[in-house]
């Protein structure tokens, strides 16, 4: 089929593209002071919530992760009834002892100086207004918190096996985010978030000996005398320093602390501060200065192929239980080989523009983060480490395969809590989700894949946009219809699944059969290689496609009528009888994610 007209496409797409979102907006002040003998520590918290949203807002919500690092608690009970072990998790819940368990309490809640009702139940707090906060209207809501630091079992805690002090991730009482689904309320069994965006204005008090990396950007710089590893002694009280960040335009504030970190900025891109934290151990120090220069070659490459970077700092700090993502901070345990050092920074990093920029819902879409993320982070430290592989992304292709053909797998809209399997799950997020973006390259091309990219960070940056924004994005710049290609791969588990069915002579010349074995229709690009040293390419759209890429490869290709999903057969003459044909290849590329290539490729030699 040919291109419809560029002018109606890019009408009809211009359209499809016009949705927007509101978004809700909170600015947090809190003051909190932290025991590092006891790990516990209370603070107070205020807030200004506006209401952006059309609808007037009769309760609001709380979560209070750290409610869930104890014996019995719902992530507790998750991770001893899975199907499977989560292996993220090094620690049984349940043999946390008391003093070792995480608390989260909410007192004197007030909304406008007034008490309000409030009903705890784990991770949730469920807030009653003594006043509707209607469309457009702000409201003030204060709280005192008290909270107690847990061992470190997943992302956030106290010692961790790295003997990090305190990695203090979701640590507060966080504002749940109400959008154009409603109320965001899942309990946390440590899996994904999704927040308000606003700003933050927070100060810590803590033991002087303490070095502190934090989202935001620090505000008292020549008090504590900031310079840490070579800093004057700081101004305290009773043997304790405050430390002032504020962070605008983020929906999580997250900080980590020790004694004996070692502290370095490296210049980044953009006039970027990048700010590194971790142990003074002299086996580590050579590989995270080789990391500096590095994560700032980093953050370059996906300020060239996303979209620029909208703070003026980024922070690696050594803490956590492997790698994750916080607004303007990443926590990765840091004795790693460089290899591995270099690639878990890659990846946290790029969830900054895909989390911390983007943030699409991660409970509904966690495909479109994790996925996203690994599929740049990949190319990422394929061109900087100078790897060269022939394929950087077959490590994907692969754990998708094996997920494919599991028999455990879901559609990637299950929710990210409702998985059986957690193999099912992180498969489905990251290998699946990566595949999606590689495989629509070879829908679309690769150059309307990379203008895609772009133009969706552009467009859908801080708005919490939904996998079918980023479909539209892709349909305006390549002219192709998509729906298809989301519905099938992101909605169900069909399998793509073709093969060379047979190769027959006719009138002096070879009739080669194709078959559609699996559900999910796509495209092809089919090589045909011949004796003589001369090659043919076909390229075969589908009709769901409503148009044609445009030829990513050196040699010409003939375009074929479309191939219509209902039929499971097609047929195509070549140029050239069946003894003079060497082989024949579906997909040279690889990128279309065929679930069994055993019958993608035809050998004369092998007949």
């Amino acid at each position: 089929m040919k291109k419809v007209s560029f002018l109606f496409t890019c009408l009809v797409s211009l359209t499809l593209s016009a949705q927007t979102y509101w978004q809700q907006e909170v600015k947090y002040k809190m003051e909190v002071e932290v025991d590092v003998e006891s790990f516990q520590y209370h603070g107070h918290q205020k807030l200004i919530y506006t209401n952006h949203s059309p609808d007037s807002l009769y309760k609001v919500f709380y979560h209070l992760y750290f409610n869930a690092f104890k014996p019995g608690s719902d992530m507790a009970v998750r991770q001893d009834n899975g199907a499977d072990k989560n292996t993220r998790f090094d620690v049984d819940i349940d043999s946390i002892r008391p003093a070792d368990e995480g608390r989260l309490v909410v007192k004197n809640l007030l909304q406008d100086g007034k008490p309000v009702s409030a009903e705890w139940e784990e991770t949730i707090l469920e807030v009653v207004l003594n006043k509707p906060i209607g469309p457009g209207e702000q409201t003030v809501l204060s709280l005192d918190f008290e909270g107690q630091i847990p061992q470190l079992v997943r992302r956030a805690g106290k010692n961790s096996s790295e003997g990090i002090a305190l990695s203090m991730a979701q640590w507060y009482p966080k504002l749940a985010e109400y959008d154009y689904d409603g109320w965001n309320t899942a309990p946390y069994i440590g899996r994904e978030y999704h927040g308000v965006w606003g700003d933050f204005d927070v100060k810590l008090t803590l033991d002087k000996r303490y070095i502190v990396g934090a989202s935001g950007y620090l505000q008292n710089a020549d008090d504590i005398g900031y310079g840490y590893s070579d800093r004057n002694k700081p101004k305290s009280k009773k043997g304790k320093v405050t430390w002032h960040f504020v962070a605008p335009k983020v929906h999580d504030f997250t900080w980590a602390a020790d004694p004996n970190y070692i502290h370095d900025t490296f210049p980044g891109p953009n006039g970027v501060v990048l700010h590194f934290f971790y142990k003074n151990k002299p086996e580590i120090i050579d590989n995270w200065k080789k990391l500096q220069p590095q994560t700032a070659e980093l953050m370059r490459f996906y300020n060239n192929t996303i979209g620029p970077y909208p703070y003026q700092q980024y922070t690696v700090a050594q803490g956590g239980d492997g790698g994750m993502e916080y607004a303007m901070l990443t926590l990765i345990t840091g004795e790693r080989k460089y290899g591995s050092l270099f690639g878990v920074t890659a990846h946290e990093l790029a969830h900054s523009w895909f989390q911390h920029v983007l943030a699409t819902n991660e409970m509904k879409h966690e495909w479109m983060d994790e996925g996203f993320t690994s599929y740049i982070s990949t190319l990422a430290e394929d061109l900087i480490l100078e790897e060269n592989k022939p394929f950087p992304l077959e490590g994907s292709y692969l754990r998708y395969f094996d997920l494919a053909t599991s028999g455990i797998e879901k559609p990637q809209t299950t929710n990210a809590n409702r998985y059986e399997h957690n193999r099912a799950y992180e498969s489905t997020a990251y290998s699946k989700g990566a595949v999606f973006l590689a495989q629509l390259g070879y829908v679309i091309g690769p150059k309307n894949l990379a203008e895609t990219l772009k133009r969706y960070y552009t467009k859908h940056k801080f708005t919490h946009p939904t996998p079918n924004d980023f479909r539209r994005i892709a349909e305006q710049v390549s002219g192709i219809q998509l729906n298809w290609y989301l519905t099938d791969w992101t909605q169900t588990t069909n399998t793509i699944d073709y093969g060379i069915s047979n190769i027959s002579t006719k009138e002096n010349k070879a009739v080669l059969t194709l078959k559609r074995k699996g559900l999910m229709p796509m495209p092809l690009d089919v090589l045909v290689n011949y004796t003589d040293g001369s090659q043919e390419m076909f390229y075969i759209p589908i009709t769901l496609m409503r148009g044609e890429k445009e030829n990513p490869y050196t040699l010409d290709w003939k375009v074929l009528p479309d191939w219509s999903w209902s039929h499971p057969e097609y047929s195509l003459t070549l140029k050239k009888d069946k003894s003079q044909v060497e082989s024949i290849i579906i997909d040279p590329t690889f990128l279309m994610a065929d679930v069994d290539r055993s019958d993608n490729y035809y050998s004369a030699t092998e007949e």
